[in-house]
């Protein structure tokens, strides 16, 4: 059993359309695993176990009558606490449990529960999203598995999600990505996050951050896991095997990437940047076509992010309009960012949009040489909790962790983060390579020929200590 469930997750779906396992057998593996590392992980505000048998129970059903079952039937699922999921309460990362009306499935769950995915419980969240470190003081932070010793942070705002990968309570984790919240703590945790086109997916049944910059994905394994899941639910797709067979022929002559000269690269923490040199020099001997590029409007756009206020507006609007007088119960990390906000109808915040959307424009020059674009996708070590309780040094980390994603989203492009091996310190390292906003399926095409290339994270890595 533990040999299998260590096996690319199209292997297991095989396994189970073939009888050698059973969606129950693998659900209670799940929730072995998570017994067994959940005291020290703390990946889920809220674990389902009773629920997750019934579905597994379900999902046998109808494994065992369907002719032609489901990519994600049976399949274990572990769901960020912003979405809602019917029968589960949501806290979005606060300190008091929100509405009911935000309890009904959001619209990428409802895709996987019509397939009859078993969803294992909620994973942690940063309040409201709002953080790129992953803290969370109310009800306390994952620990990142890479180190045994120290609680390092995991990444945020999907802070839970890549910790349930790695103690392997779920095979894929939901959360959401705005400035970077799926990427940032994939890479963190040496795992894979794709930040799809904004619009590709809706965003319905999910607690906002920005109305203008949330997407909805998943973290996953390997790349070509992530390749199977979004063809499972891609409305345009539905068949991911169709999609992996196309993937694989996309980028047969060769791929161009081009390393932008851009703040992301400059301020990048020197054992990271030499680990990201390392992965692209390999790519290099494989064939791939390298070369530099002007990345001045990546650091315009992490400008307009950093100071523009369009998050922050649309969050603080959201919270007046839905949870009045909750702005006064957020922890201090958020609340006070939040409170400096300006208001949707101001005139900083309209010329912040204008700003973005004459970004938005510009965006295409990035590409005239190159295929992808390759950046960092995190430039600094996981830091130490305790660390971080400085207010200070939190608003500088943060900063510090947004910088490389962040301008991804402002200038509406896709990316996708895969872990090419570890720092100094033994914390995984991600490298970001990012496409044209639109062009998801050649983003995903790129990632897994360099997947091909590097290895996928079990063989890059290894394991977290001690598992």
């Amino acid at each position: 059993m533990t040999d299998l469930l260590d096996r690319p997750l199209r292997r297991i779906v095989e396994a189970l359309r073939a009888g050698e396992l059973s969606a129950a057998e693998l659900v209670e593996a799940c929730i072995v695993r998570h017994r067994q590392t959940d005291a020290s992980d703390h990946a889920y505000k809220h674990f389902d176990a009773r629920g997750a048998r019934n579905a597994a129970r379900q999902a046998d059903r109808r494994l065992g009558t369907d002719p032609a079952p489901p990519p994600f039937c049976g399949i274990p699922v572990s769901v960020k606490d912003l979405y809602g999921v019917e029968g589960l309460p949501t806290f979005a990362g606060t300190a008091r449990r929100l509405p009911e009306a935000w309890e009904a499935d959001g619209w990428l769950v409802s895709r996987l529960r019509g397939q009859d995915a078993v969803f294992m419980g909620k994973t942690h969240t940063v309040e409201l999203a709002y953080g790129a470190v992953g803290i969370n003081p109310h009800w306390g932070t994952p620990r990142n598995p890479w180190d045994a010793n120290a609680h390092r942070v995991p990444g945020g705002s999907s802070c839970g999600a890549g910790v349930s990968l790695w103690a392997g309570s779920a095979l894929l984790a939901l959360g959401s990505d705005t400035g970077g919240s799926i990427r940032i703590p994939a890479s963190m945790t040496g795992t894979v996050g794709q930040k799809i086109t904004f619009g590709r997916w809706p965003v319905t049944g999910v607690v906002p951050l920005s109305t203008t910059l949330d997407t909805v994905g998943g973290l996953t394994r390997s790349v070509e896991d992530s390749a199977f899941f979004f063809g499972a639910v891609d409305p345009a797709w539905g068949d991911p095997e169709a999609l992996l067979r196309d993937l694989r022929s996309m980028v047969s002559d060769g791929v161009r990437i081009a390393v932008p000269r851009c703040g992301a690269w400059s301020d990048c923490q020197t054992d990271i940047a030499d680990v990201l040199e390392e992965a692209l020099e390999e790519l290099g001997e494989a064939g791939w076509k390298r070369t530099e590029c002007d990345g001045g409007l990546l650091d315009e756009a992490l400008a307009l992010y950093m100071t523009g206020g369009i998050a922050g507006a649309e969050c603080l609007a959201f919270l007046q309009r839905e949870l009045p007088g909750w702005l006064d119960l957020l922890h201090p990390t958020v609340g006070r960012r939040l409170e400096g906000s300006p208001a949707l109808d101001s005139k900083t915040y309209s010329e912040s949009i204008a700003a973005r959307d004459a970004l938005v424009a510009r965006s295409a020059t990035l590409f005239e040489t190159a295929d992808v674009l390759a950046l960092p996708t995190a430039i600094v070590t996981p830091p130490v909790v305790s660390d971080l309780d400085d207010m200070e040094r939190y608003v500088e980390t943060n900063a510090a962790a947004l910088s490389p994603t962040c301008p991804v989203s402002m200038l509406g492009l896709c990316a996708l983060t895969i872990p090419v091996g570890l720092d100094d310190l033994g914390m995984p390292v991600g490298l970001q390579l990012v496409a044209p906003g639109g062009r998801d399926e050649l983003l995903l095409a790129v990632a897994l020929a360099a997947e091909a290339v590097l290895g996928p994270a079990r063989e890059r890595l290894g394991i977290p200590p001690g598992r």
